[in-house]
């Protein structure tokens, strides 16, 4: 029987058979991907989806940092964007940066450069691409507050420039059709002093050592804020605080990170999930929608 991979465009890029995606996410949960394919650069990443077969199925991940995997795995193509999506760049008070490029390496640069504005992005784990693809905030500001326009390629590989009123950014999310794939954005920032601007990115480095799990196997905030409250609030109000599943816990420093105390399965968070979500529907009537993004089988 012929593998996923010989019915696959001949690209530039790398395709790899059978990855396990618990050692690219941040939960360190979930089975292989059939395919990882690294494209080389846009043109290779548009000539593989303009080429490749309707029925092949492509997920897309960037760092694994919101994002919940499954433990049968994700059948088809996983796309990554790496090295080949990572360059930023400035012009003024404009930074360019490709869809691979983190979030704190955006943040780093344009302080480097004394652009002011993007500081809020040092305290978002993950990338850019992501960071577009839900209108990630903290501390404040959303991508939505700095953004210019940004390049994506749809499914078939047709490459789209994207205005500010055409994106569509709302709270954890955009308007533009799931299968686009962005690779590019430009930001706003100001000019300002460097100084201040590190300042401000290390307190918000101690705001997050003292606020939150970041050294543990987490992935980021896991319910959206209902309008005018807190998530973690109303987990807490509910008793949810510690709450354990298998191995999946709520977080005793910030109840709205989940973690995975270590042989974790992702059967073990999403029934964590549920749980929480019915204990403080159960307790305040309010329905909590997931912030983290859930791909893949069930085992």
């Amino acid at each position: 029987m012929q593998s996923l991979i010989g019915k696959l465009p001949r690209v530039r890029g790398q395709y790899r058979e059978n990855v396990e995606l618990s050692r690219v996410n941040w939960f360190n949960i979930g089975g292989p991907a059939e395919v990882v394919f690294k494209p080389a650069d846009v043109e290779d990443l548009r000539f593989f989806l303009k080429e490749k077969a309707e029925n092949i199925p492509v997920t897309v991940i960037g760092v694994g940092s919101n994002l919940l995997v499954r433990d049968a795995g994700i059948t088809g193509v996983v796309i990554r964007l790496g090295r080949g999506f990572a360059a930023i760049e400035a012009k003024g008070e404009e930074i360019i940066a490709e869809a691979g490029a983190l979030d704190a390496n955006v943040a780093a640069f344009a302080a480097e450069k004394n652009v002011s504005g993007l500081e809020f992005l040092s305290g978002i784990p993950g990338t850019i691409g992501g960071a577009l693809a839900m209108n990630a905030g903290a501390y404040g500001t959303e991508i939505s507050n700095v953004f210019i326009s940004a390049e994506a390629v749809d499914g078939h590989g047709g490459k789209h420039e994207i205005p500010a009123e055409k994106i569509g950014f709302s709270y954890r999310k955009n308007s533009i059709p799931k299968d686009w794939i962005f690779i590019s954005t430009r930001l706003k920032g100001k000019l300002g002093d460097k100084e201040k601007i590190l300042d401000r990115m290390r307190e918000i480095a101690k705001s997050r050592e003292e606020t939150q799990p970041i050294r543990t196997r987490t992935s980021g905030s896991t319910f959206k804020n209902p309008p005018g409250m807190k998530a973690w609030e109303l987990v807490e109000k509910s008793g949810c605080r510690g709450l354990k599943i298998g191995g999946a816990q709520v977080s005793e420093k910030h109840c709205n990170f989940f973690i995975n105390n270590g042989g974790a399965t992702a059967h073990d968070m999403e029934e964590l999930f549920a749980e929480v979500q019915k204990r403080v529907l159960e307790k305040t009537g309010i329905s909590l929608e997931l912030e983290i993004k859930i791909v893949g089988k069930y085992a």
